[in-house]
């Protein structure tokens, strides 16, 4: 049963009101009340989805209000981001060119709602795959009904839950690819969120892979 004081509406408004207080209306060249009406919808889908889900922890959230590269670029989302408790902004691994992030786009195992925002149910940063390379986690993960996050998921976990990215509990993100065996992945660097990205096969002991529930449910 989900914990009585956890409420879904009142999360959705949090996570919402946090994304108008860091700017996302203005690098999505929209006004605070265009925004709010835009990502609005979703409201009684997160109440509805999240209903029987548990209440957030540091790792785990019941679901997550992703914005899209469609709706503001990857590059400025993650200088939006830190660590709990933290001021400093996150970054791009200087071996993961921006030039490059077009072209890791969700793997077709995903059904990722088209357009700028959609919701994300039961998000874990994936401890249980720590040491596992990335390749192995996903297998294990589909076998149990999950499926991996992506890069604009992995932002948005970060962003509206920051303690889920914390000293040797950092994940990478095998739900966006690009055709080679890059993974990107998110974790810490002097003292500020990365997303740089490992290799397919190699585990590392600091870093999991994250998951969710296949269902994602979008504006449309």
């Amino acid at each position: 049963m989900p914990d009585s004081r956890y409420d879904a509406a009142t999360e959705f408004d949090r996570q919402l009101d946090r994304l108008v207080q860091l700017g996302y209306p203005a690098l999505a060249g929209l006004t605070e009340d265009a925004f709010r009406d835009l990502l609005a919808p979703l409201r009684p889908a997160a109440v509805a989805g999240a209903a029987d889900l548990a209440a957030p922890t540091d790792g785990r959230v019941p679901f997550l209000l992703v914005a899209t590269r469609e709706l503001v670029p990857v590059q400025e989302r993650i200088a939006l981001t830190t660590l709990a408790g933290k001021r400093k902004p996150g970054i791009l691994d200087r071996n993961f060119p921006a030039a490059d992030l077009p072209a890791f786009d969700p793997i077709k195992e995903l059904e990722v709602p088209a357009g700028p925002a959609y919701l994300l149910f039961d998000v874990d940063r994936g401890d249980e795959y720590r040491n596992l390379p990335p390749s192995t986690a996903l297998a294990e993960m589909t076998a149990r009904g999950r499926l991996p996050i992506t890069i604009d998921e992995g932002l948005a976990f970060v962003t509206l839950h920051p303690p889920a990215l914390a000293s040797n509990r950092c994940f990478s993100l095998v739900g966006s690819r690009c055709g080679d065996k890059r993974v990107p992945a998110l974790w810490i660097s002097q003292g500020a969120p990365k997303l740089g990205w490992c290799w397919f096969g190699n585990p590392h002991t600091w870093l999991g892979s994250a998951t969710a529930d296949p269902v994602r449910v979008g504006l449309g």
